[in-house]
């Protein structure tokens, strides 16, 4: 791995952190809303699908070895075991998605990459908290579509005016 590579990567999971730390609560869920996910996006966009996913296997390490990295600043496998961690491990998936996105289509890649987030986050609430569907839709996934897409847009926007040679491409 070269050194700019490995920079990069440690460099995007501290972005994750403190992104993960802008957050809102909501009164309704205990899903927040937080500037991670686009972090993430960022992270796959910039580092590729390898360098990306290995930039937030990193971040969620740190988080479960007690760094208050995730949102709130809180940390520890409860959390990952928590009714949000299904939303943190699949951050490991959208980097890989819009990672690889870069070779066949960003825009694809941007709503598979959301599309996945709220598939696992809803999925493992379902799971852990025993609600149904449509209230799992209704608390984690409508209320955050427009905030998502913002992210998107600003996250390709970015991306774009990134200069190649700071994009890792292998």
């Amino acid at each position: 791995m070269k050194t700019y590579n490995l920079t990069l990567t440690a460099l995007f999971a501290t972005i994750t952190a403190v992104c993960s730390w802008i957050t809102i609560p909501l009164p309704f869920t205990p899903v927040p809303i937080n500037m991670a996910t686009f972090a993430v996006i960022i992270s796959g966009l910039v580092l590729g699908p390898k360098y990306g996913t290995i930039s937030q296997l990193l971040y969620i390490f740190l988080g479960m070895v007690g760094l208050p990295v995730f949102s709130g600043f809180t940390s520890g496998i409860g959390i990952i075991l928590g009714p949000t961690g299904g939303y943190l491990i699949s951050y490991i998936l959208i980097a890989l998605i819009v990672g690889a996105s870069k070779n066949f289509n960003i825009i694809i890649g941007l709503i598979l990459g959301t599309m996945t987030c709220y598939f696992f986050g809803s999925i493992w609430f379902m799971v852990l908290t025993g609600s149904n569907f449509t209230t799992t839709i209704a608390l984690c996934v409508i209320p955050f579509i427009l905030g998502d897409t913002l992210k998107l847009l600003l996250a390709y926007y970015l991306f774009k005016k990134i200069p190649g040679r700071y994009i890792i491409t292998e």
